[in-house]
């Protein structure tokens, strides 16, 4: 069984079928990340530079066949060089500048039939207007996710690609902040799927899974 087999429990994620008040329990206060705004942009990128490294496996031989480029598969894109320029008639509102750099794998074929990879990376200046809160105890982050794509390319110097490619960013604005949002409480959590010739583990320890607690409004005097 799981969240999603053979469970009827009401008090699991899923669709809500019924009045959403139900169940509602309690006020839980969560630390989260807030997107305060973010903007998508979508563009043909071409005449990209690509200089590539780390050939794998080592010392192809020359000249080089573009075959394709991609994200680097756990490299997080970078954001730096951020300017937020507030906008004087709406100061809520900033033009936000900033330079992304993306690391990307490139894949090719060399003078000899051999496909290999090598690493690149792509840096793009962007600037748009978003809302960005004043300045509070609790900093403002600008953050950005990003997607590279290229099949189309030539070799057009040593260990270098000119290329065009899709290029696809989502920029944030964000703050990790304490929020307050009504809860259905805990879930239940339905034991797996038997399987079979398993065993119970003897000596189980019986704690309850999650912590529990009741709390109600205290008055102290302070004297200071």
């Amino acid at each position: 069984m799981s969240f999603y087999i053979n469970n009827t429990n009401p008090n699991r994620p899923g669709p809500i079928t019924s009045n959403p008040v139900n169940g509602i329990c309690e006020k839980v206060l969560i630390e989260t990340t807030k997107v305060f705004d973010a903007c998508l942009s979508q563009s043909t990128e071409t005449g990209i530079i690509l200089p590539v490294t780390s050939f794998n496996p080592a010392n192809p031989a020359q000249p080089l066949t573009f075959i394709s480029a991609q994200n680097q598969i756990g490299s997080e894109v970078t954001v730096t060089d951020i300017v937020i320029d507030r906008l004087e008639q709406t100061p809520n509102y900033a033009n936000v500048s900033m330079t992304i750099t993306i690391p990307l794998t490139v894949t090719y074929r060399d003078a000899n039939g051999v496909i290999g990879t090598g690493t690149s990376n792509i840096t793009i200046q962007k600037s748009t207007v978003l809302f960005v809160p004043q300045p509070s105890l609790t900093p403002i982050n600008i953050i950005a996710n990003a997607s590279f794509s290229s099949t189309i390319g030539s070799y057009s110097a040593e260990n270098t690609f000119t290329v065009t490619g899709c290029l696809q960013i989502v920029i944030k604005v964000t703050a990790v902040v304490d929020l307050l949002i009504p809860s259905y409480g805990y879930p239940v959590i339905p034991p797996c799927q038997a399987c079979q010739n398993c065993t119970v583990c003897p000596g189980v320890n019986d704690l309850p899974l999650y912590p529990t607690a009741t709390s109600g409004n205290i008055n102290i005097t302070r004297t200071i």
